[in-house]
């Protein structure tokens, strides 16, 4: 879908009538179109089937998207930061941002959730609410439009039930189970669409679940030639499917399904409420989430379309030539078969280097710096795990590896912009000695995946990809390996492992026993991190499974030098300087310091969910504090 953000209804104006009139109203799109002079109203929108489409595109624009592309509460993520770097894949440097201000530093609270725009999520900013309202006011309006078939009708409801699903779904990995809206509500006279009393864990994930079937049952399974030409990422029946297996695995992780709350910290109302867990662990959930994986791979079976990006070939380039596209290239289920729900921001500043604004600015300041620990978790290129310890994997640590490191990491002497990166202590890339820790490179290594080479996406929209077959994959992984089919486990795994050319898990691995479950365990999640960096995925995978163990880990950078002491970089234009381009190089791991991740050496179980605003808790309708909060 085009993920345009334009902001042309005020769903704060509340009731049925919208008193701006649309020539006031920044439409962007030519969204409404009307007589000069005309309100637009309900009565308006719902006359018209071409107003009534465009008022449910225009909901899409609401949905998640992962990246900081502008300054606003919205847009700007986390004041230019992401999830990931609250994980142990991704460090921050950039001294000013969210994460570095309220979580490194250790001092979040409720109150930031008021007082602060840069935190994970807030409950109240980050338009949720908005796009619930607007997709229920179109289902319960839809139906009374004229020239448009009871087919459409249907499909579009469908459509809007997704979004609903999806956006529930982004409030409930931050902050557990939230209030059930089921209906349009109005807004005026203060009082708000969320209003009504906080749901549990378990009403709040049927609630997203039961959305997701009746939308499957409406939907296509795959969007046709002319809706990916014009509305590629659209909402289908695989979408759908897809992002129920994901939502119940979340609900069956051990966050809340286990024999204890995840917190005993004060404000215990929402553990007493069953809020933030289940009350106690129930392995049928683990089964709803197999049958839901199951029911999505027989319909993958049996309607194609969708399935893993393969290489054309076997070499290196190939196999990232694959990865890219399933995760970077537009076309859901056509061009790009593994894309199941995408998302897209369009922003422009009016010059040709509008695309390297703001995500880029943000890299360049060292906002997203990959971690050693996250470098070593990709294995080496013939699938065996990468060992410090082993001179000959040490030697080729940077020239052959999975091939996912090179598209997701940059990484010294590899191929970029022409030439090859230079992230050895003085290299071109790498000016400042990482010992100094800021920087794009302060750790060694810089983000590559969306950024590339920068040129090849020059004022170009970078989606966001939101679900793809291959998390899909390993989700089915998991769930096999909870209900005890280990064989069939691996198979999922190794499948998403052999899009890159690496074999299989038993293969690599013949020192470790793959049917003990905490060792396959290990390897999902490792390999989640690999396939999906900087997808989201990594840092709900500590939080869901409670992983403080890995929240308390010191983090490290390497320090890379060239072996023959010189240390100019090799461009240098004079060749005294900076001599031959070098082959071979010393390296250091050195403890990552800046800001000193109090959250991480301190870490408190509380802080695996979100705090909700007090003033939100404070205004009686129902809302209970998370525990610690």
């Amino acid at each position: 879908m085009k993920n345009i953000k334009i902001y042309i209804l005020s769903l704060l104006l509340g009731g049925a009538v919208w008193t701006s009139c649309v020539d006031d109203i920044a439409v962007g799109d030519s969204f409404l179109e009307k007589q000069p002079g005309v309100d637009v109203t309900q009565d308006t929108i719902f006359s018209n089937a071409d107003y009534a489409r465009r008022f449910l595109w225009n909901n899409y624009s609401k949905l998640y998207y992962g990246l900081p592309v502008y300054w606003n509460s919205i847009d700007n993520r986390m004041n230019m930061g992401v999830f990931e770097t609250l994980s142990d894949t991704w460090h921050s440097h950039l001294s000013w941002d969210g994460v570095n201000r309220s979580y490194y530093s250790g001092s979040y609270s409720a109150g930031t959730e008021e007082s602060s725009d840069a935190t994970k999520f807030n409950y109240t900013k980050e338009e949720v609410w908005e796009a619930v309202r607007q997709a229920w006011i179109f289902i319960e309006n839809v139906d009374r439009v004229p020239g448009m078939d009871d087919s459409e009708k249907s499909r579009l409801k469908a459509e809007a039930k997704v979004i609903i699903a999806s956006r529930y779904f982004d409030l409930f990995r931050h902050f557990g189970g939230v209030p059930i809206v089921d209906h349009a509500f109005e807004v005026s006279n203060n009082v708000d669409a969320y209003y009504t009393e906080r749901g549990t864990v378990d009403a709040t994930v049927k609630f997203m679940t039961n959305l997701l079937d009746e939308a499957s049952a409406n939907l296509p399974w795959s969007l046709s030639a002319a809706d990916i030409s014009n509305w590629d990422g659209r909402f289908t029946k695989a979408a759908a499917m897809g992002l129920k297996c994901k939502i119940l695995l979340f609900a069956a992780s051990p966050l809340f399904n286990d024999s204890e709350p995840y917190s005993t910290a004060g404000a215990q109302e929402a553990v007493t409420n069953l809020q933030v867990w289940y009350g106690g662990y129930k392995s049928e959930l683990w089964d709803e989430c197999l049958k839901a994986c199951e029911d999505f791979f027989t319909a993958l079976n049996s309607n194609g379309i969708y399935g893993l990006v393969q290489a054309n070939g076997t070499t290196v380039s190939d196999y990232r030539d694959a990865f890219r596209k399933a995760y970077f290239t537009r076309g859901s289920g056509g061009s790009n078969t593994e894309l199941l729900i995408s998302t897209r921001v369009r922003y422009t500043y009016g010059n040709n280097g509008q695309w390297d604004y703001y995500f880029p600015q943000s890299v360049a300041n060292g906002a997203f710096t990959p971690t050693q620990e996250y470098v070593e978790m990709f294995p080496m290129a013939d699938g065996t795990p990468f060992d410090w310890n082993d001179p000959d994997d040490v030697a080729k640590m940077f020239s052959d590896r999975d091939p996912r490191l090179y598209e997701t990491v940059l990484v010294n002497n590899a191929s970029y912009q022409g030439r090859q990166a230079e992230l050895w202590v003085g290299g071109r890339e790498a000016q400042q000695n990482p010992a100094q820790e800021a920087g794009q490179f302060a750790t060694g290594y810089g983000i590559y995946k969306y950024i590339l080479d920068r040129s090849a996406n020059l004022n170009k929209p970078t989606l966001w990809p939101y679900l793809r077959i291959s998390e899909i994959y390993l989700t089915y992984a998991e769930a096999l390996m909870k209900t005890g089919h280990m064989g069939d486990a691996i198979a999922q795994v190794d499948a998403v492992r052999a899009r890159v050319g690496l074999k299989g898990l038993v293969e690599s691995n013949p020192d470790k026993n793959m049917l003990d479950e905490d060792v396959l365990m290990e390897e999902i999640l490792r390999e989640r991190a690999c396939e999906l960096g900087m997808e989201d995925v990594r840092f709900f995978d500590l939080i869901r499974n409670k992983r403080a163990d890995l929240f308390h880990k010191q983090l490290h950078g390497l320090r890379i030098y060239r072996a023959d002491g010189v240390e100019g970089s090799w461009s240098d234009k004079d060749p005294s300087t900076r001599g031959d381009r070098p082959t071979e190089f010393t390296y250091e791991i050195f403890n990552l310091t800046n800001s000193s991740r109090t959250w991480w050496t301190s870490f408190d179980p509380k802080w695996y969910l979100s705090a909700f605003p007090p003033v939100e808790v404070n205004k009686g309708y129902g809302l209970t504090q998370n525990p610690g909060w």
